[in-house]
């Protein structure tokens, strides 16, 4: 049984990415940074542009009166 009330045992998938990163707290910090830096510039670059033209956005519902 935990000490704390919301810890079961399972940190989910943060949790296993954080013990996954090489080095100490400082170094999994920086690469931590990296990667969420490297997703938001595949998702700007490549993902949403591709996906911009899928959507609705352009699709409105009123009429110019």
């Amino acid at each position: 049984m935990s000490l704390v009330p919301w810890c079961d045992g399972r940190d989910g998938m943060y949790g296993w990415i954080w013990r996954h990163l090489p080095g100490n707290a400082l170094l999994k910090a920086l690469v931590s940074i990296v990667l969420v830096l490297a997703t938001v510039y595949v998702l700007f670059q490549y993902v949403f542009p591709w996906a911009e033209p899928l959507l609705p956005f352009n699709d409105v519902t009123v009429d110019n009166q």
